[in-house]
């Protein structure tokens, strides 16, 4: 990984608890965000990433427009652990160089404050070792199924991604901060800028 002198905070929590919310609010002070669905939609675009999808599971795993179906490949690696494996092991170096790439581009900018992980997977993975701060964003169930329900998922769906994660009970413990997303935006910020410059500082204490 590269060594960077400006803090890597990690941010994790329940699927629809608003990382990405809270990662944007890291943005306005300076972060720069590194998201690993966007990451994957880049990772998707290569050819090489293509042709061995289309080899391994043939157009099914295709839109129409040539695209490639998340859906259907999720539904497909969702339910059999070696298909997710596999997959994973095709994606996960080329999102880690991308990370590398982002984060080496932008380590000397003076106006860059910090960086951001928003990546689902980021303790299963053992990425918030890397990290100088994981930030657990906490929000009820209820809240983060009415969340989910605009992606067209359902209370079963959410469940089913969920058992395919750490508990959160686990990733609470893991953190080294929780904050609270259940009410508006407003409390969340507050919540950031109160949380940000703490962390900057005991970066700074390491260095």
């Amino acid at each position: 990984m590269l060594h960077v002198d400006k803090p890597i905070i990690g941010i994790i929590g329940g699927i629809g608890s608003g990382k990405s919310f809270v990662g944007s609010l890291f943005a306005e002070l300076g972060a720069v965000v590194i998201n690993a669905d966007d990451q994957v939609r880049r990772v998707y675009e290569r050819h090489d990433v293509r042709t061995t999808i289309h080899q391994w599971w043939g157009d099914a795993a295709f839109l129409p427009d040539g695209g490639i179906n998340r859906k259907a490949i999720a539904a497909r690696v969702f339910t059999d652990t070696a298909q997710r494996t596999r997959l994973e092991r095709l994606i996960h170096p080329l999102v880690h160089e991308d990370r590398r790439q982002i984060m080496e581009a932008a380590s000397s900018d003076p106006a860059v404050t910090g960086f951001v992980w928003d990546t689902p997977l980021l303790v299963e993975t053992g990425l918030h070792k890397a990290c100088d701060a994981v930030v657990f964003v906490d929000s009820p169930r209820e809240v983060r199924l009415e969340r989910v329900k605009r992606r067209g998922w359902d209370e079963k769906e959410l469940t089913r991604r969920e058992k395919s994660q750490l508990p959160l009970d686990t990733k609470r413990k893991i953190s080294d901060y929780v904050l609270s997303n259940a009410a508006d935006a407003a409390s969340a910020r507050r919540q950031v800028r109160t949380l940000f410059p703490t962390i900057i500082a005991k970066k700074s204490q390491r260095i």
